[in-house]
């Protein structure tokens, strides 16, 4: 069954009271730019408990990309951008991996063992996609045709965060700059991120984009001949607010004059 399929049945996850799996912010911005924050939170239905964790776990990188939606409302409010992020953590199902690989609802994160996850049946499976994955796929799958109907150019920045350190090894980099077949606009940010001389900004790395580890940008941005870009920054860089204010001006310049570089000259 195709990831693009919408999917019905499982049980109800999420109680009446419980947020809805979206955040949208801003839905009729006039910039071009669409934000969208796969891991933006690290809420846990309470149907699942906190998947048989610690909560001092539920904070760490594991559960959310920390900083990331701090750093995405701020540059969506200046560039009167659209965002839309994730409500619930990817360890219930990350919604920037197809539902078909092991990794969608991991059994185990870094060191760390996900109980929650184990022997999960198929209406289990199913009642997480249906509540939060697929949910959130078609709200941006929607926005996107309804943009590209009205005529009006798309551009989706994929906001992340990452650890600065990863299983002992240190990350040198300040942030980094990811796409995958298209480079034409994150080859761009990537320009802008680097003139300031003091910041370490890498290409591709730690991560990179590909149809095999991510959903949202191949998906919704290479499927449909969309410039995009991935921007990781790292976490202990935006975990206090003068810090993503800080991140939030420099990824808003970078845009912003990236755009105006870029063939056809985004709003």
């Amino acid at each position: 069954m195709s990831a693009d399929t919408p999917q019905a049945g499982g049980y109800p996850l999420l109680a009446a009271d419980e947020p809805p799996p979206i955040l949208e912010v801003n839905r009729t911005g006039r910039s071009d730019f669409l934000i969208v924050v796969d891991h933006a939170s690290h809420r846990i239905p309470r149907r699942l408990g906190n998947l048989g964790l610690p909560e001092s776990e539920l904070l760490r990188h594991i559960a959310w990309d920390i900083g990331s939606l701090a750093v995405a409302q701020q540059v969506a409010a200046a560039l009167d951008a659209t965002l839309v992020a994730q409500n619930y953590s990817r360890l219930v199902i990350d919604c920037n991996r197809d539902p078909g690989v092991e990794s969608s609802i991991p059994r185990s994160s870094e060191w760390t063992d996900i109980p929650g996850n184990l022997g999960l049946s198929e209406e289990d499976l199913l009642a997480r996609r249906t509540a939060i994955f697929d949910p959130y796929h078609q709200h941006l799958r929607s926005l996107i045709d309804e943009r590209t109907a009205a005529g009006r150019s798309v551009v989706l920045v994929a906001q992340h965060s990452m650890t600065d350190s990863f299983k002992g090894v240190q990350r040198e980099m300040h942030a980094a700059v990811l796409y995958n077949r298209d480079q034409r606009f994150a080859s761009r940010v990537l320009e802008m991120l680097r003139r300031e001389a003091q910041l370490t900004i890498a290409e591709n790395e730690p991560y990179f984009v590909s149809d095999q580890s991510d959903f949202t940008i191949p998906r919704h941005a290479e499927a449909r001949g969309l410039p995009y870009v991935a921007i990781e920054i790292r976490q202990d860089l935006v975990t206090s607010g003068a810090g993503q204010a800080e991140w939030a001006i420099r990824i808003t310049n970078a845009l912003r004059d990236a755009g105006r570089a870029f063939p056809g000259a985004i709003a």
